[in-house]
């Protein structure tokens, strides 16, 4: 799955930041190609509101 932010990590909690960085998220417009496990899926909710998804 490929996970790409679309909206800054300012303003964010700690814990969402430190998400985005383990999926390899730093800078707005970053795509990470990241494998659909349930564990990535989980990292993925947590901050769904700031990524878009797609397969």
């Amino acid at each position: 799955m490929k996970v790409k932010l679309i909206k800054s990590l300012i303003g964010s909690k700690k814990d969402q930041i430190a998400t985005a960085h383990a999926l390899g998220l730093f800078k707005v417009g970053d795509i990470a190609q990241q494998p659909d496990n349930p564990q990535t899926q989980g990292k993925v909710k947590k901050i769904g509101h700031l990524v878009e998804v797609s397969e």
